[in-house]
């Protein structure tokens, strides 16, 4: 049963404790000033500190003037994931002197603990303080209720499991560790790593006493950490509850979509009690198992999925049938899977504000998921497609199956009738943030009138840029990435979709990206020493 102590502290802290990083004190509290403003609950981690003891005096002023504060202290050692360097004997020293500056929590890993004499150990708790006994597992989520019976002897009063998630159901292995034990003690839950997001925010709701968030963006202290605004005001963390909806964005990568800004800002607009996640994830079958585990009640499926999930589907409606790619998946009631491609109507809808699609003659580049769906549902607008792919087979099965053409690119260069469109679009991830790759075609070979990149992020991707120095019309890939999106929570709530407020905070997401890339990095001071890993 949880202690008397833990009780009176769990009544006090918020679900949202923020960790608090600097290279020295007065950047420690500067740092932790302007985070106690949002959230009065916050890790000092004292290992990232060269002398930690020199920070003492000034961490016990800031908790005497933010006395509605409370504070964890933290000096994880290196071997557990760490950057302190000292002995267990230096890192208890520190945490009792943290505790004597006014922490009242401190927190010690499982394994110093198992080093340290009883007696020790209950000096530490003499002082009053609340105890956190931790365990971290930087490579896989191992037994742990295993963990658990390690820990249990030390009578801690947040008992805290941090492993990895190398899969998305590593994630349902915890939310079920967590309801199970929840009533014995107070556990703290997540998972580390890209696929660890749904622990992060789904283990609140299983019984976790909090979790964790980083201050900043590029200050976070674990693998797989999100900043406490984006918690906060992206999944709306404090607000979610045993009848909130899960809803997801699946495919590899996706940790830097901006589906989760659109499609939860589109949740809250519209005051639907819901969540949607970002789920990493490169085997098909573990989406699958996680869909059905949670459960969740829609994902939206990016590459390399699109196809690949097609056998799991109880049934699609008969454009995402031919087109033989799926973007949208809706879960019934009855637990069976279903397909849509909303990636036509992103496509469709900007194109025809522009152009008469019937007889318009149309490049496109790719013959992926979203390229299938250009082609397929140009086709259905009556116009002339002709397919360039790097692999000329694939391009020419989809010719065939759609009665598109495919396109050889010295067509551009003939010396009779050299071919031209009314349209280019470009279906690759080509462009993208984070894809290395040459651009297909050359400024000569924009032969066109229009050019639409698919891809969103960035906006103004070198194939854009590239058109607009030729004097070309183009589209963005945000027009479609909104009205596709738009699509999707449609068929998930049977609303309106608010697209207008879509589109603002993609864009403003998109203008903030550009600005924090265009901003050359701070100089920081060279670190102690190498380390592999982070804790929590």
């Amino acid at each position: 049963m949880p202690s008397p102590n833990a009780q009176i502290l769990r009544s006090r802290i918020g679900k949202v404790c923020v960790a608090i990083i600097g290279a020295n004190a007065a950047e420690l509290i500067d740092k932790a000033n302007a985070a106690v403003k949002d959230t009065p609950f916050l890790e000092f981690r004292l290992d990232y500190l060269e002398k930690p003891a020199l920070a003492m005096p000034k961490i016990k002023e800031f908790l005497e003037v933010n006395n509605a504060s409370t504070a964890i202290a933290t000096c994880r050692r290196s071997e557990n994931g760490g950057k302190f360097e000292g002995t267990v004997a230096a890192q208890l020293d520190i945490l009792t002197k943290a505790a004597a500056a006014g922490c009242q929590i401190v927190d010690i890993e499982l394994e110093s603990a198992e080093a340290l004499k009883k007696s020790d150990l209950q000096k530490l708790r003499d002082t009053g303080v609340a105890l956190i006994c931790s365990f971290h597992d930087f490579k896989e989520t191992p037994d742990l209720d295993a963990v658990y019976r390690r820990i249990e002897p030390f009578h801690a009063d947040f008992v805290k499991i941090v492993p990895t998630a190398k899969s998305l159901t590593d994630n349902v292995t915890m939310i079920r560790f967590i309801e199970r034990m929840s009533d014995h003690a107070d556990i703290v839950g997540l998972c580390m790593g890209d696929a660890g997001i749904i622990s992060r925010v789904l283990g609140l709701r299983a019984g976790s006493a909090f979790t964790f968030a980083a201050a900043t963006p590029g200050e976070e202290t674990g693998p797989g950490q999100i900043a406490a605004r984006t918690l906060v005001e992206t999944y709306r963390i404090e607000e979610v509850d045993a009848a909130t909806k899960i809803y997801g964005v699946a495919g590899n990568p996706v940790s830097k979509s901006l589906s989760p800004i659109m499609l939860n800002t589109a949740f809250r607009r519209e005051t639907v009690n819901a969540v949607y996640l970002a789920l990493q994830t490169t085997k098909i079958a573990d989406l699958v198992a996680l869909i059905k585990a949670i459960p969740i009640h829609g994902v939206s499926i990016t590459m390399p999925h699109k196809q690949t999930i097609l056998p799991y589907l109880e049934g699609m409606d008969p454009l995402s049938q031919r087109i033989g790619a799926c973007n949208t998946i809706l879960r019934a009631q009855d637990g069976n899977l279903y397909g849509f491609n909303t990636d036509v109507q992103g496509i469709i809808a900007p194109l025809e504000k522009r152009l008469p699609l019937k007889g318009a003659r149309v490049l496109v580049l790719g013959a992926g998921g979203s390229g299938r769906a250009a082609v397929f549902a140009l086709r259905d607008k009556g116009a002339e497609v002709h397919i360039l792919n790097r692999t000329p087979e694939t391009a020419a099965k989809l010719a065939k199956a759609s009665g598109a053409k495919v396109f050889k690119r010295e067509a551009f260069t003939q010396k009779t009738n050299p071919a031209s469109f009314d349209v280019i679009i470009n279906s690759t991830p080509i462009g993208m943030t984070g894809q290395k790759g040459a651009q297909i075609l050359s400024p000569d070979e924009l032969k066109t009138k229009i050019v639409f990149d698919l891809v969103y992020n960035p906006a103004d991707t070198p194939l854009i840029r590239m058109a607009r120095q030729q004097g070309l019309n183009v589209i963005t890939g945000v027009e479609m990435f909104v009205q596709q999106g738009a699509r999707q929570f449609e068929i998930w709530t049977g609303k309106p979709a608010p697209e207008e407020e879509m589109l603002r905070v993609v864009v403003h997401a998109l203008r903030q990206q550009a600005e924090a890339a265009a901003v050359p990095p701070q100089s920081e001071p060279a670190p102690k020493k190498a380390k592999t890993a982070k804790a929590s």
